[in-house]
């Protein structure tokens, strides 16, 4: 804190470049950060398929499901009955209306048929399922 003497009195003032220095190197850490963040918070292990399309990543919201039974919207967990809550609530916020499911190889069928019957039923436009390509 630097002190400055003057005819009227004593004024104090702070020092405000360690904290902008420590601000920005929280920004810096947080930027490096996020994109592990952003990642899947499950592990899927995709069925394999000789064919597929590639899809853009940016306009497509993902429904993951593992095989133990968890459930992720957009890496946000979900039970099983707020799936169509949590659908709603996406398709109104964002003009996203392409659903990709990526299941778990060993999850049961109807597990991935209720949520292509939720996600049309609630107005996707397109609905698809991830792969992995064969090697």
């Amino acid at each position: 804190m630097r002190v400055h003497t003057v005819k009227s009195g004593i004024i104090a003032e702070i020092n405000m470049i360690p904290l902008i220095d420590v601000s920005l190197i929280l920004l810096i850490i947080f930027m490096v950060i996020t994109p592990f963040l952003v990642q899947s918070q499950i592990q899927v292990s995709l069925p394999k398929a000789s064919t597929g399309v590639k899809t853009g990543e940016d306009n497509v919201l993902k429904v993951q499901l593992a095989a133990d039974g968890r459930m992720t919207v957009d890496g946000k967990p979900v039970r099983a009955g707020g799936l169509d809550r949590e659908l709603m609530l996406r398709f109104a916020k964002s003009y996203r209306k392409t659903v990709l499911v990526e299941a778990d190889k060993s999850v049961p069928v109807e597990r991935v048929v209720g949520v292509f019957d939720a996600a049309k039923r609630l107005g996707a436009g397109k609905i698809g399922i991830a792969v992995k390509p064969e090697n």
